[in-house]
Parts: C-alpha cells; structure tokens; sequence
C-alpha cells in the first residue's frame, strides 16, 4: 500500500530522484573502493615489496581523490535537491489533503475532531521530508553495500562470507517483531497527539467561558490527563524502539566476534592475507555501519509510515456531496425555488427530518419559516445550497435538480447569514472582501455603505484596515453581522438565506441590522428563519412547520385571524418574540 501510496508522487520528481540515487551510487562506490585500495596497497607490501613504489601510491592516492571529489559533488546534491525534493512531496501531499477536506460533506465534519484534522495537515505530514529524502537513499545505499560486500567478501574467503551473511536475515526476522510495535506505537502517538491538538484548541477558543465559570483548574486537569496519555504511549514506543536497537547491536557484536574467530582460523590456515583480512574488516565495519544507519533511520521510517498511511485514510474517504460527472453549470439563478415529495434524514438510523415535504417559491419571494425546535427549518436551508442530499424526491431550482448542477455554481447564487457569524483572522477589508475575492477596494466600500456598515468602520482606528481578531473577537456582536451582511451584498446572490440573523442581538443592534437586512432582501428569494415578530411582519409569505411537515401558510395578519398554530405560537408558546 505504501509504494502504491506513494509512487504517484515519487513519480512526479522522478529526474531528481533517478540523479539523487545516482549520487547516492557514486557515494557509495567512493566509501567501497577503499578497502580495495588498502587491501592492494597491503598485499603490495607484505608479499612484492620491490613493487611498493611512490608511483604505486601516487596512482592509488589520485584514484582515491578522483572519488572523493565525485563523492563531494553527489553529497552537496544529495543534502541540497534531494532533500527538497522530500519537501516538495510533503507540500504536495499538504495541498492534496487540503483541498480534498474542502471537499468532504457537512456529516464528515459533523463526526471529526478539527483538533485531528490540523495534526494530520502538520504535524504528520511534517516527518515526510526527511522519510521521503532519506528513505530511498538509504535502502538504496544499503542494498550496494550489501550486495557489493558479499562479492567482494566471497571472493576473499567464500566460506567465512556465507557465516557471517546467515546471521542478517536472522537479525531481521528478530527485529521485525520490534518493527511491528513500534509501528503500532507510532499510529497510537499520532492519534493521541491529535486528541491533544483538538483538546487545546477547545480549551482555548472557549477562554471566555473558561474564566467567567473560574474553571481554569478544570481545563488544567484535562491538559494534564491528556499529556500523560501522549507521554504513554510514546514510553511504548521508545521501550519497541530499544528492543530493535538492542537486537542489531547484538548481532552487530556477533558478527565481529565471527570475524575475530574465523578471521584468526583462516589467517592461521593461510586462507587469508593480512591485506585480505584489513579490507574484510572494512567491509563488515562499512556494513554493519549501515545496519545501525537503517537502524537509526528506523524511527524516522515509521513516522513516514504513519504519515502515510493516516493520509490515506482521510484521501479514502469521499464525500457524500459532490459533482456528477455530467454535472452542468446553472447559469444566472432567477430564484424559484421548489420541493418536489422531498423525504431527508440526517443518518440512516436517525429518523426522518422530512417526509414527502412540498414547498413552492416563486423568484423574489420573501419567505419566513417559523416553528418549534426540531421541526425541520433549518434543515429545508440546508438542503438549497446542498450541504446534505435529499433521500428522496426532488429538490429544483430554476426547475433544475440541485443534484445535477455543479455545486459551485450554486453555491454562487446563495447567500447565507447565520446567528453565530464567522469571520477570519485579519482585516475588515478583507473579511467583507471574502464574498468576492476579485472585488475593487470601491465594491467594498460600497458593500459596507449598503450594509449599514460604515459608521462604526469609520470609528475605527484604521478604518477598513483595522484586525478584527480571532473569529472577530474585537467587534461586537452587531457590527459582526453588518461586516456578514457587506459580505453577502458584496457577493449579490440571487437566491438569500436567513438562519435566525438577528436572534442574538440587542434591540438596537437589531433595529439597525433589520434595516440592512431589508436592503439586501429586496429584489432576491429570501427565506428566513424566524423568531421574531419583526422578521416575519413584512414576510410575503409565512411559512409554519410542526412535526416536520408544514401546517399553516400566509400572511402574519391572516394567520392571527385563523386563530389557529401560528396563533398559538404567538400568544402561548413565546416562539414569536415581540421586542
């Protein structure tokens, strides 16, 4: 799975990576001709010392520096584009994720922790650069030093090469064991660094509430039962990471305790020459150099791993929501809105939200749906911009089946203000600007002038330029929803949806944002769910749902006249909000 995983990307920066196993090649080849070079020059000198000339070992000195330069040049490669090779896989990877989480529906993020989301974006992904450099370095490396040795080696003395060689997939096979906890352990310490993360977060975008319940020592506790857990599972993984590192050096003290004793035996039979028997020592120092190298690169391996192999499960998943195939653009939405026997729940074992609804809007229509909690209101808002799907029946905008128009081009023509307003880290400018990116500094302007904005942006100390803070945590409630309302005047949609705009908000807050609500009504579909009197008053039409289906339709007066659901709701059930 992770070749396959990961092939894809290796694929793109294969050039770079066919030259940096090349250097890694030429490294090797210069770390490996030494021995050679030694064991010649030795031989030379034991058994034909007339031969030793200062030729001989200028010549051998020159071979060597020839190497040593090639092995420079491949090394500066290596440390250099190779390793920003593993940072651009990373980036890629990043980028990747990123925007297939854009992608994933309302009911993903409804059952995922954002807290895990950002660990994976970061945190994961962050081992990949050097897992993605190094890793086929050195596996590759390896595998020349290993092949390459045991030619060389059995040319010397077969016999004691086979010996020493049977002892590696031994190691192996112990060590593989270790390999699996600490793969085990890795995937756990990211899950719990993730619960870590989301944590954190919680605890810190609800200071407020944190401080005014005095509950700081709470949140302490939590903080402090959650780094234990990380603590934990990271002692598992470095006692499986001891155990590996134990394993090698044991046999790593096998082998030189083999070459001691054969090595002897042979060189007491005349089997082996002294210059033979100092390039075999190279060779298995050379070797089992190696071996720790794996062994050190290990830890490094299984954060690569884990990374990957978390990146696959979010990359796996698809999202409920999404284009056709043969999904067409919409077009410039006039606003009729309407559904057809439409049935919808949230999940399969929930119950159903809606059963065989029909609703009918004309284009430029100003509909209000009011009702208890939990009969079905902001689930009919949900449906238009198609955060979830129908189950069932039909769903049609300018007599278009929502499921077969792109979601972007819908999601172009709706505007939507909810209560609890969400606006980014940085500048008013820029907030109000989020509704069309490619917006002039005057269209801006504008939108704030429309939206009943201007006169506390002028208060300000820097005006449009002034940072609104976290979440928008320096305006109040009312001037949020004045920036909210520039945003959707400034995006002008054609289609206007109203999730309880003004229900937390001052009566005089309201009174202003009403207005600019008004203003940007005017002339678009709108359909706003409301608690307030004053919301629903100038409604073309109200529209009253109990048990998830639509009891009473019309306007304010005529439905007080009939005396009946709406009636009650507005003298009993303190559902309508008179102020």
């Amino acid at each position: 799975m992770f070749i396959k995983k990961m092939f894809p990307y290796f694929k793109r920066y294969k050039n770079i990576l066919f030259i940096d196993l090349l250097c890694a090649g030429f490294t090797t080849a210069a770390e490996m001709i030494l021995p050679i070079i030694l064991r010649h020059l030795t031989n030379v000198g034991m058994n034909d010392y007339e031969s030793l000339t200062m030729e001989l070992v200028l010549r051998l000195a020159l071979i060597f520096v020839g190497l040593k330069v090639i092995e420079l040049i491949a090394s500066y490669y290596m440390a250099s584009i190779g390793h920003m090779m593993g940072a651009k896989i990373e980036n890629d990877m990043r980028s990747d994720l990123y925007n297939h989480l854009q992608g994933l529906s309302d009911s993903f993020y409804n059952e995922t922790r954002i807290g895990s989301l950002m660990s994976r974006i970061t945190n994961d992904l962050a081992d990949l650069t050097e897992f993605c450099h190094h890793g086929p370095e050195e596996y590759f490396i390896g595998g020349i030093k290993i092949i390459f040795s045991f030619v060389i080696l059995s040319r010397i003395n077969l016999k004691m090469t086979l010996i020493i060689y049977a002892f590696i997939p031994i190691m192996m096979i112990f060590a593989s064991k270790y390999n699996k906890k600490m793969k085990q352990a890795q995937k756990q310490q990211r899950v719990s660094i993730g619960d870590f993360n989301s944590s954190i977060q919680d605890s810190l975008l609800g200071i407020r509430v944190v401080k005014s319940f005095a509950n700081e020592d709470i949140e302490s506790e939590k903080f402090d039962d959650e780094n234990v857990k990380l603590l934990s599972v990271k002692n598992v993984f470095y006692k499986a990471l001891a155990g590996f590192t134990v394993v090698t050096k044991l046999f790593d003290g096998i082998m030189y305790l083999l070459l001691i004793i054969l090595g002897g035996y042979f060189m007491i039979e005349g089997q082996i020459e002294a210059g033979d028997m100092i390039a075999y020592v190279m060779y298995i120092t050379s070797l089992l150099a190696t071996v720790r190298r794996i062994v050190e690169f290990t830890e490094q391996f299984q954060k690569g791993i884990t990374a990957v192999e978390r990146f696959s499960e979010i990359m796996e998943i698809e999202s409920e929501i999404k284009d056709k195939e043969d999904a067409i653009d919409i077009g410039n939405v006039k606003g009729d809105i309407e559904f057809k026997n439409v049935s919808f729940r949230y999940e399969k074992d929930l119950p159903y939200i809606l059963r065989d609804f029909n609703l009918k809007i004309k284009a430029g229509e100003n509909i209000a749906i009011v009702g208890p909690s939990g009969a079905g209101k902001t689930t009919v808002c949900n449906l238009i911009p198609r955060f979830y799907d129908v189950n069932a029946g039909e769903l049609l905008v300018d007599g278009k089946d929502v499921r077969d128009v792109t979601l972007k081009s819908l999601r172009e023509n709706i505007g939507i203000m909810q209560q609890d307003v969400y606006l980014f880290s940085g500048t008013v400018m820029e907030n109000i600007r989020y509704g069309k990116p490619s917006a002039s500094d005057e269209e801006v302007v504008k939108a704030a002038e429309l939206a009943g904005a201007m006169e506390f942006i002028e208060k300000l100390d820097q005006k449009f330029e002034t940072y609104v803070g976290e979440r928008g945590v320096k305006l109040s409630g009312g001037q949020k929803q004045r920036i909210s309302i520039a945003r959707v005047f400034l995006k002008n949609p054609s289609i206007l949806i109203l999730d309880e705009a003004t229900s937390a908000l001052d009566n005089k807050s309201e009174e202003v944002v009403q207005k600019s609500l008004e203003k940007l009504a005017k002339g678009r579909t709108t359909i706003s769910i409301a608690h307030r009197l004053t919301t629903v008053q100038n409604a073309d039409e109200i529209i009253v749902m109990k048990d998830k289906e639509i009891v009473e339709r019309g306007k304010h007066k005529d439905l007080m006249d009939k005396k009946a659901y709406y009636y009650e709701l507005y003298t009993k059930g303190g559902l309508l909000d008179v102020k």
